[in-house]
């Protein structure tokens, strides 16, 4: 993927050019068939997912679909710095190509560019934040307006 193309990623969008260059060496490409998984329920978390194109279909066992992903999206930043599991699985709607920063990259880049990595983190955390607040509305709405 072109580096100009990592703009259109939220969380990339405070990089700078020089910045998505050092980060687009280190994101591998994955190319996925429709119906193929990306990763299942409860395997470890390895890394922050970006969608380049296609759609990813994200299913749980405590629901039939948990949601979709399409070009734009991404998922799995918080593993960037928390070791757990995947609270999903992904799987191609269609033919899909993502392009993954596995942890050991991330602390490649937060060596090689700590400001840029800084600000990768904080963007992860301010749309965690974002995430939760969502949640939190949707359990009581009342409450939320009057926060």
């Amino acid at each position: 993927m072109s580096r100009a193309g990592l703009k259109r990623y939220e969380l990339l969008s405070s990089l700078g050019e020089e910045e998505r260059a050092l980060l687009g060496d280190l994101l591998e490409e994955i190319d996925l068939e429709a119906g193929e998984p990306l990763f299942k329920e409860r395997q470890e978390s390895e890394g922050l997912v970006l969608v380049e194109r296609g759609m990813l279909r994200l299913e749980s066992e405590r629901g039939a679909l948990a949601g979709k992903l399409g070009p734009g999206g991404d998922l799995g930043g918080l593993s960037l710095i928390a070791l757990g599991n995947r609270e999903v699985t992904a799987v191609a709607s269609e033919p899909t190509r993502v392009l993954v920063l596995s942890r050991s990259a991330f602390l490649r880049f937060a060596d090689d560019a700590p400001r840029a990595g800084c600000r990768l983190l904080e963007a992860i955390l301010a749309d965690t934040a974002a995430q939760l607040r969502q949640q939190l509305d949707r359990l009581a709405p009342g409450e939320a307006a009057r926060s």
